[in-house]
């Protein structure tokens, strides 16, 4: 295995371990799968129940019992498909783009015990890096 592919397996072993602890810390007892979908709408904007799904990975029913929920909590609504009318997308609301910034503020938070000792040289080294990555999972976002 090569030196790049060896660095985004840990990239991504360590991102998924770092976000489950992030959330265990905070204790909501908000579906796990609310926010990946509140990020997918507020990324991507408007989408159908089947594609909300697959780009969360759960099941279709899965989803629409997330999306029930969601609707209750104003924090999605469901408007009318203009290329199907028998069809409805999904939207994040202003109560739910609130509730998805709150919650990345919380994740943070709980996390910020574990990187209280972190160098301002390694704050950088960060900082560059999640640019990185935020460059590049914006662009394959496009792509995919």
């Amino acid at each position: 295995m090569n030196s790049s592919t060896s660095t985004l397996e840990t990239l991504i072993s360590s991102s998924a371990r770092l976000t489950r602890i992030a959330a265990q810390r905070t204790g909501s007892t908000v579906n796990s799968v609310a926010w990946p979908t509140l990020a997918i709408l507020a990324a991507d904007g408007p989408r159908r129940n089947g594609d909300l799904a697959r780009a969360a990975r759960v099941s279709q029913p899965g989803m629409t019992k997330v999306l029930n929920q969601l609707v209750e909590d104003e924090w999605v609504s469901r408007i009318a498909d203009v290329d199907d009318s028998r069809a409805w997308l999904i939207q994040i609301t202003t109560k739910g783009r609130r509730a998805l910034d709150d919650w990345r503020a919380e994740l943070a938070r709980a996390m910020e015990p574990m990187f209280s000792g972190v160098s301002d040289a390694d704050w950088k080294v960060l900082a560059r890096a999640t640019e990185i990555l935020e460059a590049r999972t914006l662009s394959s976002e496009a792509v995919a």
